[in-house]
């Protein structure tokens, strides 16, 4: 069965497209209301016996928040993420809130900026990799890359997931790789059992769907969520963390309240339809969702 980890791209920023974190955060959502938020919710993962964090340089200042939680939690691994640049300055309302660019100088910089916030990262990816990506042609990123002495992995995003992910099993760099799965996006599931047979570490993000599956759950999700006193939360995310394939799986929870929900998937079983929608209409639908 999969562990829990947390994400914090719902607290290391004040907007992001999730669904349902509206009551989850600060009334107000400045710098410092935003790192208490993140704090508290950090502090409730580890009473939870949660032990892996993961950031990301896009993810708003959610390297920052960590860094200074991390001070006495030397049993936490840390994971974080290049690629994307955070650029709507704190503004909700940003036209753009971030870029993406998978080059030597976007790592080096990236690097530089998370090594001096994070002096213990135990897994740094490539944020958000397709098969497209400038990457997989460019011998001296992945020289790079290699040089920091530090575990390598990789995020994938899109419909096309599964060729991103066989892509990169051929570039023999990476250990770890953190796909989209859950109960409407399933197309990467055959490519993550091959990573894992690989000897790669799984880790699936966006159990929930961006809070899809939690605010217009599936008739069969909210059944079996009140037949079992759980939340709709719960059930999608226990679907995930019983795939052997599965070793990590991320809340994304804003708050304690929702994480406390969350944690409820390591209790249950879930047993469900097929409720996958086609990876494309999944992706037009989560591109078409607001940043709020």
């Amino acid at each position: 069965m999969g562990q829990l980890a947390l994400g914090l791209a719902s607290l290391g920023r004040p907007a992001y497209i999730n669904l349902g974190r509206e009551g989850a955060l600060p009334a107000v959502r400045d710098v410092e209301s935003m790192r208490a938020q993140c704090h508290r919710v950090l502090d409730t993962a580890y009473e939870l016996g949660i032990r892996w964090v993961d950031a990301a340089r896009s993810y708003g200042l959610s390297e920052d928040f960590l860094s200074s939680w991390l001070p006495g939690h030397d049993d936490v691994t840390v994971s974080s993420k290049w690629g994307y640049a955070y650029t709507a300055d704190w503004r909700p309302d940003a036209e753009v809130h971030e870029v993406k660019e998978h080059s030597l100088a976007r790592f080096s910089r990236q690097w530089q900026e998370t090594s001096a916030l994070l002096p213990r990262v135990s897994l740094y990816q490539v944020h958000s990799l397709t098969a497209d990506s400038p990457l997989f042609a460019d011998r001296a990123l992945q020289d790079a890359m290699v040089s920091i002495g530090v575990p390598l992995g990789f995020s994938t995003s899109g419909p096309r997931q599964a060729d991103t992910i066989r892509k990169a099993l051929d570039l023999g760099i990476f250990g770890s790789v953190q796909s989209t799965w859950n109960l409407l996006e399933t197309s990467a599931g055959e490519a993550l059992r091959e990573a894992h047979d690989a000897g790669l570490r799984v880790i699936v993000k966006e159990g929930v769907a961006n809070g899809r599956l939690v605010v217009e759950p599936p008739q069969a999700v909210a059944a079996q969520a009140k037949a079992l006193g759980v939340g709709p939360d719960a059930v999608a995310l226990a679907a995930i963390v019983r795939q052997p394939w599965a070793d990590v799986v991320l809340s994304g929870a804003a708050s304690p309240e929702q994480l406390l929900s969350n944690v409820d998937a390591l209790r249950i079983d879930a047993d469900l339809p097929d409720l996958a929608e086609p990876a494309d209409q999944y992706w037009k639908i989560r591109s078409g969702l607001t940043w709020n």
